[in-house]
């Protein structure tokens, strides 16, 4: 794809710094791409190709909006089927990925003036597991995800994204 070779020219251009994560945003298209074989798929999957193995990954995913900021910190989140009309074939899916309860700990910490609630029920929604899937499909990399407070403005959350820049250096 001749996008992922401008963006691999636009990444070798840039500083180093110091061997960072890459932030990535990932648009997940149709809740069908979890079980396709397609060019969306193929592109998550080879995007997760190019860049180095994350240690963990947070999601932010559209679909979980909160009064307040929330992340997931259990072992284990579920696999959230949080959409309708689809084939029996989507409903199936499980992306039994592990969390990370003390990275959860650690994220909300970085993230100073508002008191972000460690939340033990949330899970993936397809947001998050119908790319993570076809990124890292052997789901032995810790997901977490982070909600947005739909009661924040956009400077907000840019602000809250600019905290949680330390957790780069981590991978």
């Amino acid at each position: 794809m001749n996008t992922f070779s401008n963006l691999n020219h636009l990444a070798n251009s840039l500083p180093d710094n110091e061997n960072w994560m890459p932030v990535l945003f990932i648009g997940h298209g149709s809740p069908m791409n979890g079980i396709e074989d397609n060019e969306f798929s193929r592109s998550w999957a080879l995007m997760a190709n190019q860049i180095p193995t994350p240690a963990a990954v947070i999601v932010v995913s559209a679909h979980w909006l909160t009064k307040g900021t929330r992340i997931t910190a259990m072992e284990f989140p579920k696999t959230i089927h949080d959409f309708g009309g689809f084939p029996a074939e989507l409903y199936a899916v499980q992306y039994p990925a592990p969390g990370n309860p003390q990275l959860a700990k650690e994220t909300a910490s970085l993230i100073k003036n508002e008191n972000v609630l460690l939340d033990h029920d949330w899970g993936l929604d397809h947001g998050a597991w119908t790319v993570v899937k076809h990124m890292y499909p052997n789901a032995n990399i810790p997901i977490l995800q982070l909600s947005i407070d739909y009661t924040k403005d956009s400077k907000s959350h840019f602000e809250l994204a600019k905290q949680l820049m330390a957790l780069r250096k981590k991978g």
